[in-house]
């Protein structure tokens, strides 16, 4: 068509009209009803098909009255950005289809504004932030790319988690998020969905040029990044959708070639990435998606730097920071970091699962193994596969040699020292059932999905309140009940009035030495005094 031609076909208001259809040449209503572009023949600038009209408004080349609209939406809320957030809309493309900005009405079946906050009420769903997106009751009502959904439902995601429900649509509308909720709950595909949608939706519109990277996930070990990059890969199958591992123990040399190839997401561990940036000519300069993964974790001294440096280094990027634990200092923090920040809470917030029941036991360090021992020899008691956390990587490997010695049971030990094919060798036997126990430091204590552990042993009790709660969290996984025991006596007497608090609020027994520990009065804690009958 000449421009002359096209201008006829279009209304006062700019859009193609509908009224000045031919049988000879009928104005493509929807974009799948139109032909892929050849080459030099001009595109849509939204779907990429062939480009018949122009959009009087803002001479750029569109291929029907759908992708017309979705152009004026975009441009008007590019001139206001915080005026009514619009729900997204499917656009066909190809076999797949990519997902943009639309006018079309949400799909909470109607919902008013009491039902949405009853509803976050009965789940648990706790939010702060300014128009917030209404939760989603199934995937489908995201509008994701059709492949997606498939993946989702082939790797058992039947209907979203109460985090799901609130985070992936929020997410899709490009907000930054700061989310807590209990381990196990699905905050990694509360991530993952939203960012295999937007990557694979920009690949689909610019289906030329170099590959950069598109998204990057931040995580602080070595065995979460590579849970995270093998779940990125499940539900980004047969989508333009690639992803490169960036952690320390593999060659430095490969994680570079495959970026350089082309990838959409970099799932990785921070001082690897920043080793990565400094000595490499990688370009970063497209990312608009920043994950932070255990960010209560990631901001504390050991990782705070690492990970301001890779954000100061990237373009303002929608940042979505997940945890289970996330205390004041670290939502102040994220709020730094990102504006206009929503914050997700799903459950009772810094709390133990309440699908996890909780026995801790008094015993004295030099007795402890002979309590473990009794454990795992016991019917009633050992519910294998068993993970026992410990507070150092030698004490791994004694107590892991020790078991064998005294059951008969094979047991390994995971730590930081161990490389990395060792550990992921060691994984694969204890996921396959080949091992029934594994003795870890810290190191599987925050994000792995360590499939079908009913039982959690703390050995050693950690540093902290909020590394207990993730530690006791891996015998739980999509509410699903477990056990977690733990050993405790006066050296983890600073932690007393924390645990005493944890153990109270999910209805846990407390053993008499820590009710009566003097220490806990220490602490400004001690038990409240039964109430004596008037006159008696």
């Amino acid at each position: 068509m000449e421009d002359n031609q096209i201008a006829s076909l279009m209304d006062h208001n700019g859009t193609l009209d509908p009224a000045c259809d031919t049988q000879e040449c009928p104005v493509k209503q929807r974009c799948q009803e139109q032909r892929e572009a050849l080459p030099r023949e001009p595109h849509c600038v939204i779907c990429g098909r062939y480009g018949e009209y122009i959009c009087d408004q803002t001479d750029e080349d569109i291929c029907s009255i759908e992708c017309k609209t979705i152009l004026l939406a975009r441009h008007e809320k590019t001139k206001n950005p915080r005026l009514n957030p619009a729900p997204l809309v499917k656009i066909p493309t190809n076999d797949e289809c990519f997902y943009v900005k639309g006018n079309n009405k949400t799909d909470l079946g109607g919902l008013t504004s009491i039902q949405i906050e009853s509803l976050r009420s009965k789940i648990e769903l706790c939010i702060k932030g300014t128009s917030v997106p209404a939760p989603v009751l199934s995937f489908s009502s995201c509008y994701l790319p059709e492949k997606l959904e498939k993946n989702l439902e082939s790797a058992g995601y039947v209907i979203p988690t109460p985090v799901q429900m609130q985070a992936i649509p929020a997410a899709l509308e490009r907000r930054n998020l700061l989310v807590s909720a209990d381990t196990g709950s699905g905050k990694t595909a509360s991530f993952l969905v939203p960012v295999i949608s937007y990557c694979s939706s920009i690949r689909l519109r610019h289906v030329t040029g170099q590959k950069n990277p598109l998204a990057v996930v931040l995580s602080p070990t070595r065995e979460l990044c590579i849970q995270v990059e093998e779940q990125a890969k499940l539900l980004g199958k047969g989508l333009p959708f690639k992803t490169a591992l960036v952690v320390g123990g593999d060659p430095l040399a490969g994680q570079i070639y495959r970026i350089q190839n082309g990838v959409e997401l970099i799932v990785a561990t921070p001082g690897r990435l920043i080793d990565l940036l400094t000595k490499h000519d990688i370009e970063l300069s497209e990312v608009s998606i920043l994950v932070v993964d255990e960010v209560d974790c990631m901001l504390q001294n050991g990782f705070r730097d690492q990970v301001m440096r890779i954000f100061q280094a990237l373009s303002q990027p929608q940042a979505l920071m997940f945890s289970a634990t996330v205390s004041k200092e670290v939502e102040r923090m994220a709020s730094s970091m990102a504006d206009d920040l929503i914050f997700i809470s799903v459950g009772k917030p810094n709390r133990p699962s309440n699908s996890v029941k909780h026995i801790v036991i008094w015993v004295e360090s030099k007795k402890k193994k002979q309590k473990l021992f009794e454990i795992l020899m016991s019917k009633q008691h050992y519910n294998p596969p068993v993970v026992v956390f410990v507070g150092s990587r030698l004490g791994a490997d004694v107590l892991s040699e020790a078991i064998f010695t005294a059951t008969g049971i094979k047991a390994l030990s995971i730590h930081g020292e161990k490389t990395m094919k060792d550990r992921r060798e060691i994984l694969r036997q204890f996921l396959t059932g080949e091992i029934s126990i594994i003795v870890s430091t810290g190191v599987l204590g925050r994000g792995i999905d360590l499939l079908k552990v009913q039982q959690v042993i703390i050995f050693d009790m950690p540093n902290s309140m909020e590394e207990f709660i993730h530690q006791v969290g891996r015998a739980s996984r999509m509410g699903e009940e477990g056990t977690a025991i733990t050993f405790v006596n006066d050296e983890d007497k600073k932690l007393f009035r924390e645990l005493v608090q944890n153990l109270k609020s999910v209805g846990a027994a407390i053993p008499k030495e820590l009710a009566n520990s003097k220490y806990l009065s220490a602490y400004g804690f001690s038990q409240p005094r039964k109430r004596r009958k008037y006159g008696s």
